[in-house]
């Protein structure tokens, strides 16, 4: 049996290290190990869903999950759905918990996307009780809701678009007391798909010749606003995200196979560009924008 040890913090920065073992098992069952998980945030538990469901279709058999040992990240996990989306992903070997109760900072729970009605429900239920929360937690104005809701519109609707697969997304705020030193809202949205590679290539792999992989594929979209659509103006969807995380001095990353590449503000120390990345089907796209500072 392959057995993978799910990092003690599981979260935005750690999360290739779990992808890239999944990228590596072979046709023998897996065992995720996560019994000293300690943190875990959206992309850490979205990411444990998409290496889950890896590990499943390549070996034909529900995955094994030693679930954590914390009772307050059984909690969270359980507050967060992530129970309820890895039914069909993962066989557990204790009982799951109880589903608890909501926490106020839980914008959007784990939801899968699978078409284009699942992305208007995630954008209502976020439009119904986002506002508070960014006024109260990230000091943002009425109006940013609007803008909010527009990022999750376009990162979900990326993966009805182009992934041509199902994925999830999850969002909730956090006090990075320690790290920042203020709150954040972190976003975190992954499919299985064909990814940004597959996506471009019948429109530009010729010009890019021997040159084009994932780090080209990543490249050309999240930089020079290039898309699989012909008309000019379509599918500029990574553009407006990035520019409005950008304003809100946020940080934003998108793995695609083998590379991953990023919009890095000056809090975060995360390397720009990843091109050493263990091959992973899709795309995972992590956001974190953080509470207004006083000029």
């Amino acid at each position: 049996m392959n057995v993978l040890a799910v990092p003690v913090s599981l979260d935005h920065q750690t999360v290739d290290g779990l992808l890239d073992g999944v990228a590596s098992v072979d046709t023998e069952r897996t065992l995720f190990d996560a019994r000293h998980l300690r943190w875990v945030d959206p992309s850490g538990m979205v990411a444990l869903l998409a290496a889950g469901s890896v590990a499943r279709d390549r070996q034909g058999t529900l995955p094994r999950l030693e679930l954590p040992e914390s009772p307050d990240v059984l909690g969270y996990l359980s507050r967060m759905g992530f129970f309820r989306g890895a039914c069909g992903v993962f066989e557990f070997e204790d009982r799951v918990p109880r589903r608890a109760s909501g926490s106020s900072d839980v914008l959007l729970e784990i939801t899968p996307i699978e078409g284009n009605a699942d992305v208007h429900s995630v954008v209502d239920r976020v439009q119904s009780g986002a506002g508070a929360v960014l006024a109260s937690k990230l000091r943002y104005p009425s109006t940013a809701i609007v803008q909010f809701s527009v990022i999750l519109s376009e990162v979900c609707q990326n993966i009805v678009e182009h992934a041509e697969s199902s994925g999830w997304v999850a969002a909730q705020a956090y006090n990075w007391t320690r790290r920042l030193g203020r709150y954040v809202v972190v976003i975190s949205v992954m499919d299985l798909g064909r990814g940004f590679r597959g996506s471009l290539a019948d429109g530009h792999s010729a010009r890019y010749g021997d040159r084009w992989g994932d780090t080209t594929a990543l490249e050309a979209a999240f930089l020079h606003g290039l898309t699989r659509f012909p008309d000019s103006g379509r599918g500029q969807g990574i553009q407006q995200i990035r520019r409005q995380v950008q304003r809100w001095n946020g940080a934003i990353t998108i793995r695609s196979g083998t590379a991953r590449i990023g919009q890095v503000p000056e809090w975060d120390d995360s390397p720009p560009l990843v091109d050493t990345l263990a091959p992973f089907p899709g795309a995972q796209i992590s956001i974190i924008l953080p509470a207004r500072v006083d000029e």
